[in-house]
């Protein structure tokens, strides 16, 4: 076994789990769950049957992903995050007969490559996060969102980019569309509410 795995953690028997990822105490790992190689599963994390998890992910303590989610690579998940996965949610059906597994169908949440979810946010099925967006704490996303948005509230809503290295981007004085990183420097163009990087 090429990862770890601890003693108070629940994992699927045929759930696969890749190589450096380390899953910690009450977490739970269900039937089919594929995570990459390098990620962590916090305390108490649930990651639901057939969830799909790239390389070097982090979910952090009391997670909830639900399936059908799937995670792009780099992906963050808060601690107390809650992605959803049912878009009319009932416990009964109108005969007020207990709804079973088949009684309903799952919609996901699609993360993609570097996105951020911040703590205690909830992303409301069905919605794709776009590469390297930043979804604040606390934040309820209901629609989707575009690559390096920055969206904070309830409900979500934009209020800038951020880049890649997390941090919000500035508008270059004089260069209408032009945002670049106060940290690192990189570059990145506006165009018609999509936001693209320049090449280095």
């Amino acid at each position: 076994m090429n990862y770890r795995v601890q003693p108070t953690a629940q994992v699927a028997d045929n759930a696969e789990i890749g190589a450096g990822s380390s899953v910690w105490e009450l977490a739970q790992i269900r039937e089919g769950a594929k995570l990459g190689e390098g990620c962590v599963i916090g305390r108490g994390a649930y990651v639901g049957t057939g969830v799909r998890m790239g390389d070097n992910c982090k979910l952090q303590n009391y997670a909830l992903v639900y399936e059908p989610a799937e995670l792009g690579d780099g992906v963050f998940i808060g601690p107390a995050v809650v992605l959803t996965n049912d878009h009319n949610p009932r416990s009964v059906d109108p005969d007020f007969k207990q709804k079973r597994g088949g009684d309903w169908e799952a919609v996901g949440v699609r993360i993609a490559d570097g996105a951020s979810i911040g703590a205690r946010s909830v992303c409301v099925a069905p919605l794709e996060i776009g590469r390297w967006a930043m979804v604040a704490a606390g934040a309820v996303v209901t629609k989707d969102v575009p690559d390096f948005a920055l969206v904070v509230g309830v409900p979500a809503r934009q209020i800038g980019w951020v880049g890649r290295a997390g941090v919000k981007l500035v508008e270059r004085d004089g260069e209408p569309g032009v945002f670049e990183c106060p940290k690192t420097g990189a570059l990145y163009d506006e165009k018609d509410g999509t936001l693209t990087e320049r090449a280095a």
